[in-house]
């Protein structure tokens, strides 16, 4: 497998047996651990608004019971 220098672009080469553009920069890899890590969080946050969402259910089913009792 030989690597022949993209033109124009200090970080790509590109594979002449199958003629693939690669990156040797780790810009990309920084770029995709960023990206995961934003991905992560959004979901830990959307995670922690079902568990709230839920909790209120919740409180208010015992509220709405707690008044049933309270009027018998």
């Amino acid at each position: 497998m030989s690597r022949i220098k993209v033109e124009g672009h200090t970080s790509l080469v590109r594979d002449t047996s199958s003629n693939a553009v690669i990156t040797t920069s780790s810009d990309y890899m920084i770029y995709m651990a960023r990206y995961k890590a934003r991905n992560k969080q959004g979901d830990e946050l959307r995670t922690a608004c079902k568990e709230i969402n839920n909790l209120k259910a919740e409180l208010r089913e015992i509220k709405d019971l707690l008044k049933q009792v309270v009027k018998k």
